[in-house]
């Protein structure tokens, strides 16, 4: 029932958002609060009951359409994948609406956002492929929203069509296979297909059509053209989410489906993957280098990252795999983190240019020593969340592939580069007077919203097994596929 419950509590928070006026405030602030927070306290305790000693799906919810012409039952679960991308996604939404409680057009951005909740854990706990595919693609609206009518610059329609187009044609070749696999099977339950065996043509023709919706997403390299636009142009909530969320759902769909469905052909194509995979780590971090705007050294930085994890997706062992997942949980509090640290600076200086500041040691120093924290954690120091998840990256594309593993750690290594130069760049140094006035450390608000980051990255880099635990035994279901 808590699955229920949740989806409940969002449709009653949206239902209620759109029925109060606009002018008040202090009522939508208390709404938009108690509605994120209450499914942030579900999630939470749907992790505190979940059993981490077996692989099968929990919380299990149907839904019985009584319709004759398709077989479409639905339902919902989580399993120990899923489960961590599902707390993930509260977790965020939650932080996001704290940061735009001051902001105007308070009532359509709750709207944005509550949408987006709801549908995002639509997307990790549905267990029916057309299901998936519905919610996979509705959740454009409220992100093109976001980028479209409250983003930051003239640029923003561009960004807008970019982000739209780049993921819904990409979506377009996956509803096709999606369709083939209704007709051929008679049904798409994910339960059902996962017993179904499929030609090593057919899982060529299908693992293609969801590849390049899933790339699309991720961004795997060279369908990463949309994403620096829609990072510079997006306000900071959207950015946070972009790169905490939206990115995982490309990574989500990976193991979900194409390592599951069709694992012949993910080992037929894995040196495409690899290929992509690799420039996409080396393009992205050359590129972050030669950024002057702080979202598109962290944007291109987050295209480096996530081709790593695919890396690891594709290294068909369970030391892999696990490194993968655990990755992208990890990139979801560090680069939401990043953009949180970004957009403080931008609301109070409306620039991002990196050579208009300089020395905000002197004047912002609790800003500068988080700025520092999560630097580290994005270069992957010890004890921080990132170390754990590209150390067992990199361990799993090793024994797969020892030419992926050196050329990933190279990215590691120009992640250093770009990392390092960009806080040296804003903090240290003499202060940029002559284009930033007015310093003022970060707000009650802003520390409230960096904290819960901070302790996450901090736990999962002297804790990791927490996590790991909920994974394990899914990964190695996932794993036995490609063995028996």
């Amino acid at each position: 029932m808590l699955l229920t419950s949740i989806f409940l509590v969002l449709f009653i928070a949206l239902i209620v958002l759109s029925l109060i006026p606009n002018h008040k405030i202090n009522i939508l602030k208390l709404v938009g609060l108690f509605s994120s927070g209450s499914i942030l306290v579900l999630s939470c305790l749907i992790l505190f009951i979940f059993d981490c000693n077996t692989y099968y799906f929990q919380s299990l919810t149907s839904y019985q359409t009584n319709v004759n012409l398709l077989n479409l039952d639905f339902t919902f679960g989580l399993d120990g994948i899923s489960i961590l991308f599902f707390s993930l996604s509260s977790f965020l939404i939650f932080l996001c609406i704290i940061f735009i409680l001051d902001a105007p057009h308070l009532k359509e951005l709750l709207i944005s956002l509550t949408f987006m909740n709801l549908f995002l854990l639509l997307i990790f706990s549905a267990l029916d492929l057309l299901l998936f595919y519905v919610f996979f693609e509705a959740i454009l609206i409220p992100m093109s929203l976001l980028i479209g009518f409250w983003g930051s610059r003239e640029r923003k329609v561009r960004a807008f069509y970019l982000f739209f187009f780049y993921t819904l044609v990409g979506s377009l070749l996956m509803l096709l296979g999606i369709l083939y696999i209704q007709i051929k099977t008679g049904t798409s339950s994910l339960e059902y297909l996962s017993n179904w065996n499929f030609t090593l043509q057919e899982q060529c023709w299908l693992w293609m059509s969801f590849f390049f919706s899933f790339a699309s997403k991720v961004p795997v390299f060279p369908f990463h053209i949309w994403l620096p636009e829609a990072h510079v142009e997006a306000p900071t909530v959207g950015s946070v989410l972009l790169a905490g969320i939206m990115l995982k759902l490309g990574v989500y769909g990976l193991v979900r489906f194409s390592l599951t469905l069709f694992p012949e052909a993910c080992l037929f194509f894995s040196p495409l993957v690899y290929l992509l995979c690799i420039t996409g780590v080396i393009y992205a971090s050359l590129c972050a280098i030669r950024q002057t705007d702080l979202k598109r050294i962290v944007a291109y930085s987050s295209i480096a990252h996530m081709n790593l994890v695919v890396l690891g997706a594709f290294s068909f062992n369970v030391i892999g795999l696990e490194g993968c997942l655990l990755q992208s949980i990890s990139h979801g509090f560090v680069s939401s983190a990043m953009f949180f640290i970004i957009g403080t600076l931008y609301e109070r200086y409306h620039s991002r240019n990196i050579y208009y500041y300089g020395g905000l040691v002197h004047m912002m120093p609790v800003y500068s020593s988080l700025f520092l924290i999560f630097t580290m954690a994005n270069i992957a120091l010890p004890g921080t969340s990132s170390f754990i998840g590209e150390f067992l990256l990199l361990t799993g594309i090793y024994k797969t592939n020892i030419i992926c593993c050196v050329v990933g750690t190279t990215g590691v290594i120009l992640c250093g580069a770009y990392s390092l130069w960009m806080y040296n760049r804003i903090t240290f140094g003499n202060l940029r007077t002559a284009y930033t006035k007015g310093f003022q450390d970060i707000s009650f608000k802003e520390f409230t919203v960096l904290m819960p980051l901070l302790f996450l990255v901090l736990i999962m880099g002297v804790s990791p097994s927490f996590f790991l635990n909920f994974m394990h035994f899914s990964v190695i279901s996932s794993i036995i596929i490609f063995f028996y």
